[in-house]
């Protein structure tokens, strides 16, 4: 029965007496394969990274953009209720612009921690609370702050 088992074995699988290490090839591939994965991981990771600039920057132009359409809302017809609306454009805005710059900084720092631990050889773990829920979360709760302060006066 052994010998059956011996000759099912690949060729490759087998290990050479001759050889004076004594090791197994295949360990040669598996080391190549990790390699690669860290690779992948590190690329991926480089990519939510790109992803979330992509996103901080559009929330910061919006919040700018805002800003800069109702000054000229305001410029060309100065009302009471245009003068209101510039204000709480500025208001939302900054949020914007700040909650951008915030989500900016703190992607650098996951992303600086991933590849650090990815270096390390430990394998990242993904954050209990991710950051891409807080920033929903902060972007909902500014939406509802925004429509009550339009709708309330």
């Amino acid at each position: 029965m052994a010998e059956n088992e011996d000759d099912s074995m690949s060729e490759d699988s087998k290990v050479d007496p001759s050889d004076p290490r004594g090791t197994d090839p295949r360990v040669a591939f598996a080391t190549e394969r990790t390699e690669m994965a860290a690779l992948r991981v590190g690329l991926a990771i480089d990519r939510t990274t790109l992803a979330w600039i992509r996103t901080t920057l559009a929330m910061s132009s919006f919040g700018l953009g805002m800003i800069g359409f109702f000054r000229s809302l305001r410029e060309h017809n100065e009302t009471p209720e245009s003068i209101r609306l510039h204000e709480g454009a500025i208001q939302f805005g900054v949020v914007l612009v700040v909650l951008g710059l915030v989500a900016t900084v703190l992607v650098a720092i996951s992303h600086l921690s991933m590849l650090r631990k990815l270096r390390a050889g430990e394998t990242p773990v993904p954050a209990a609370w991710p950051l891409s829920i807080t920033i929903s979360l902060l972007l909902a709760l500014l939406a509802v702050g925004g429509l009550w302060f339009v709708f309330s006066k």
